[in-house]
């Protein structure tokens, strides 16, 4: 496999999993282990590539260790070559992903060696150096005034074409692909703005782009690059700074950017690195998670390594107010509450989902849950003893837990663990739609083919699992992120291909959300992972 070249020096991406559980190694060193470990040029430069794209979100930059261990040459060294090459082939029960169908023997071994050697210094990135690398293929003014086309567009499906640096249109309606769009390497999210129209992608090269809906086919009509590593987007949704600005937060650089949402120019460029809840320095302090706040004009900014959540005004850019909340490390990803006050959020490496307010811009409170809660973008039902609750999956064990989360009209149950559901392995994604009577999980995570290809549903009443989905049984594919259509009647499940030459053998299952029955299939989709409804996304439906 050889690295995506695109934008910027490195395409740096994540593997929510990839070598996360370096705890495991033993094993005795032997001499020839005991020697420095070299690699020619070429080989290290094909090896950093690699790390950046598939490792270096969990382990860092700096192989100082996150959601994942830190693989810092002491560290590593005592394992061995041969058993870290074991490690990255064939991950663990514990969350981390196979990797010999992805990566070659080669490309293993070469890999296992560079992460025993002192870690490369990443390059910095400036607000002049982004404005460099801002492209404009559509001018404002030439937007379309209604949309060129008849379809359904409230009902399109934006799906992740991982690999592929695409994102694929579908129409949910007729189940046909209208387009695809190239956009960044590995996009790990969209957002939209507040009428559903603009979705803006943030791929893990750190490449934004802006698609318009209305024009057809769909198109980008503008990109920037505003890192060389991130994960997350927002637009402003309030008031008269509705649909104004845009924010992009990196992993590297550990900066946010602010940017004119209309035509994609950056305008200010904030850095993230800072002292942690535990009164520590962080030089690489990223920017885990962005989201709009519907009561302020505020932004949520999550910063992963620092344990803390930032609350950014935008109603005066020059002028930036920025709360910082502490909670507990490492923060990744979360969702609101039904209110849209209460923000969610997993500290993954503490086993927690950390509760602020949204409108007092306080932290409320802190659920253990379980080994590493990872639950997407999230879900939220009502349970018939504890009244509305929320979910999360885990990466590091088979586990739903779910907990209340209406401090106003049930405050017994409230930021309290309400019950937990066994699975058979690590997930990362969870869904419900409020006309469902069932949550939807998966278990990505674990490497074994039957468990990672299934998915679980959960009846809300009896809070059992009632079905175990297989959902293909593709050689080297695994099934992720579920998503409603936009009335609910149907779940979208992804068949995520991984193989490099199966790449366009992926497909995305759909089922009747009541029946729980097979009613279609949209194939030679490449790499699909996530998908997004917009209705359902501008509605805040989870």
């Amino acid at each position: 496999m050889k690295p995506n070249a695109g934008f910027g020096i490195l395409k740096w991406s994540i593997s929510a999993a990839c070598l996360s559980v370096f705890m495991l190694f033993s094993g005795m060193v032997s001499a020839a282990d005991e020697a420095e470990p070299t690699l020619s040029k070429e080989k290290f430069e094909h090896s950093k590539a690699l790390y950046f794209q598939r490792c270096a979100g969990c382990h860092g930059a700096f192989r100082k260790g996150a959601t994942g261990k830190s693989l810092e040459p002491e560290k590593t060294r005592k394992k061995g070559q041969k058993r870290l090459e074991k490690i990255i082939a064939l991950g663990t029960e514990k969350g981390m992903n196979n990797f010999d169908d992805m990566f070659t023997k080669e490309e293993i071994k070469d890999l296992a060696t560079y992460i025993q050697m002192e870690p490369p210094v990443p390059a910095e990135m400036s607000l002049s150096l982004m404005k460099e690398r801002w492209n404009t293929y559509i001018e404002p003014k030439d937007y379309p005034k209604k949309p060129e086309h008849s379809l359904n567009w409230e009902n399109f499906f934006l799906v992740i074409l991982r690999d592929e640096g695409k994102i694929g249109i579908i129409d949910g309606d007729t189940k046909e692909v209208v387009t695809k769009v190239d956009t960044g390497y590995a996009i790990h999210v969209l957002k939209e703005s507040s009428d559903g129209r603009f979705w803006f992608t943030q791929g893990r090269d750190g490449k934004m782009s802006k698609i318009d809906l209305w024009m057809s086919p769909p198109k980008v009509v503008a990109d920037v690059q505003v890192a060389f590593d991130a994960r997350d987007v927002a637009v402003s949704h309030y008031g008269e700074w509705k649909d104004k600005y845009v924010i992009g937060g990196g992993y590297w650089p550990p900066h946010f950017v602010i940017l004119d949402a209309e035509t994609m120019e950056p305008l200010k460029s904030v850095s993230t690195r800072g002292v942690n809840v535990d009164g520590d320095f962080v030089n690489e302090a990223r920017v885990a998670a962005i989201y709009n706040t519907p009561h302020a004009p505020t932004w949520v900014v999550a910063i992963k390594e620092l344990g803390q959540i930032w609350q950014v005004d935008y109603s005066d850019i020059d002028n930036l107010r920025i709360e910082q909340i502490n909670s507990h490390k490492f923060l990744h990803d979360g969702f609101f509450d039904p209110t849209q006050r209460y923000f969610q959020i997993a500290a993954n490496a503490s086993n927690r989902m950390e509760i602020m307010d949204s409108v007092t811009r306080k932290f409320v409170a802190s659920i253990e849950t379980g080994k590493m809660p990872h639950p997407g973008p999230g879900a939220n039902w009502n349970d018939p003893e504890c009244g509305p609750v929320a979910g999360t999956t885990h990466l590091g064990e088979g586990k739903v837990a779910v907990w209340g989360n209406d401090p106003k009209d049930h405050p017994d149950q409230a930021w309290k663990l309400c019950y937990s559901v066994e699975t058979d392995g690590p997930g990362l994604f969870v869904r419900t739609h409020p006309t469902s009577d069932y949550v939807w999980a998966d278990q990505t995570k674990h490497p074994e083919p039957e468990v990672q290809q299934t998915v679980v549903v959960i009846d809300k009443k009896t809070r059992k699992i009632v079905k175990y989905i297989r959902v293909t049984e593709m050689e080297k594919a695994v099934a992720v992120h579920q998503e409603f259509n936009k009335d609910g009647t149907e779940v979208w499940i992804s068949v995520w291909a991984r193989g490099a030459g199966d790449r366009a053998k992926g497909e995305i299952v759909i089922y009747d959300a009541k029946t729980l029955e097979e009613k279609a299939r949209i194939k030679g989709l490449e790499t699909p992972t996530g998908k997004f409804n917009v209705y359902n996304r501008v509605h805040h439906v989870t």
